[in-house]
């Protein structure tokens, strides 16, 4: 797992990108600044990565999970309800590469507002 920030004036978290192919591929492009869309209680934005689906991709979600959408090369993150879930858990609008995690308080995302804008970074030195 690699230590990254995600970041907006408001916020400030701590997360861990995994060891897929996508999620390599977003942290070698580190640091990425986008503008922040919210779809209920998911925060997405496009970054300048390319991925395809990779074999783990689902709709599927769990809180302060982060993931990748390749249709519209997106970074997403989910701390709850979409308009697409039958229930408290997050869906994604269709299938996505997990690539991470939140590891502080994902609740801390309420806060970011449509079109924010917002910061991926490495948080540490580990290669």
């Amino acid at each position: 797992m690699k230590p990254i920030k995600i970041s907006t004036e408001k916020i400030s978290l701590q997360a861990e990108l995994g060891d897929s192919p996508t999620a390599k591929l977003i942290y070698e492009t580190l640091p990425i600044e986008g503008d922040a869309r919210r779809w209920g209680d998911e925060i997405y934005f496009s970054i300048p990565v390319e991925s395809r689906l990779e074999e783990q991709a689902r709709a599927e979600m769990t809180i302060g999970e982060i993931a990748y959408w390749p249709p519209g090369s997106a970074f997403c993150i989910f701390f709850g309800p979409t308009p697409a879930s039958l229930n408290n858990k997050p869906h994604a609008a269709g299938p996505v590469n997990p690539v991470g995690k939140i590891t502080g308080d994902a609740a801390q995302l309420k806060a970011v507002r449509d079109g924010e804008k917002i910061r991926i970074e490495s948080a540490g030195d580990n290669p």
